[in-house]
């Protein structure tokens, strides 16, 4: 097995190159889309082609940087989850260091992407780092870790409103809140497939916390993310005559996901977590129909 002594170059990047998940796009696909629908309600259509490439930028970033210091603050207990153990910090071909190197330097890039927005979207990127920056270490304290994940995820909404020179209004925190609840129904999922070993370790989760009715709260938070995203899109007069398809296609979509969750079978919570992006996708169409 290769060591941090042992790689050369190239192994190296690509040791980074799996540390920031660059392969596995589906948790940056979560965040682009709410991006985009919050782009698009603050804009009143298509945003700026200029706004939109920054915060496209800026999500694919702070997500890499995520992924690295989720797997600093987890390299000493990935490597006793089967779905984790083969990361490069659980293998022990990169360091710790490294992987702190590696966000840092995420968030320098990210950082500077702040000189093409408002000043108001850099007092709100505060906001982002720190949630970013703490959400992998909640696990530990808190059985809701994956609400921290949520607020981090969904701060997107308001700094794209902002990105546009729009103040956070009704409409952005009900769209943040609707995205949060759709957060932690879908980390919920995720967590499911790691409950055993997370219960074994010691690790926190909302998975652990609800038991019994994980899949009955998972849908009640899918539920609640369609009723808050819906009002805001009546409060900004998008949801007739084609902005509700988006949401009827979401709410059909969680009821697939029940269907094929409701026996808690790992694989199959795993596979609703990255059906999940089609959910931005939908809502994101209804969206985009109605601003037409």
């Amino acid at each position: 097995m290769a060591t941090i002594d042992t790689i050369n170059w190239r192994q190296r990047l690509e040791a980074y190159y799996y540390l920031c998940r660059f392969d596995k796009p589906i948790g940056t696909e979560l965040v682009f889309w709410p991006t985009l629908w919050a782009l698009w309600i603050a804009s009143g259509g298509m945003p700026d082609l200029k706004i939109l490439v920054v915060m496209s930028l800026g999500v694919l970033f702070m997500r890499a940087a995520g992924c690295a210091i989720n797997d600093f603050a987890d390299r000493k207990v990935d490597a006793h989850v089967e779905r984790t153990k083969t990361r490069p910090l659980a293998t022990g071909v990169i360091s710790g260091k490294e992987a702190v190197m590696v966000f840092l330097v995420l968030v320098a890039a990210s950082a500077s992407l702040l000189f093409f927005l408002p000043i108001e979207t850099f007092y709100w990127s505060f906001g982002a780092l720190f949630l970013a920056f703490i959400y992998p270490f909640m696990k530990r304290y808190t059985q809701l870790p994956q609400v921290f994940l949520g607020a981090a995820f969904a701060w997107t909404i308001p700094m794209s409103y902002t990105a546009v020179g729009v103040s956070p209004d009704l409409t952005c925190w009900l769209i943040y809140f609707g995205y949060l609840a759709w957060t932690v129904a879908f980390d919920t999922q995720y967590a499911i497939t790691d409950r055993e070993y997370d219960l074994k370790i010691g690790i926190k989760s909302t998975a652990i916390l609800f038991g019994r009715y994980d899949i009955q709260i998972i849908s009640s938070l899918q539920v609640l993310s369609i009723l808050l995203i819906g009002t805001a899109l009546y409060i900004e007069n998008l949801l007739w005559p084609l902005g509700w398809l988006g949401l009827l296609a979401a709410a059909i979509d969680f009821i697939y996901q029940w269907s094929k969750t409701k026996d808690r079978d790992p694989q199959r919570c795993f596979w609703a977590f990255r059906h999940n992006r089609w959910i931005g996708v939908m809502i994101f169409a209804g969206i985009f129909l109605a601003l037409l």
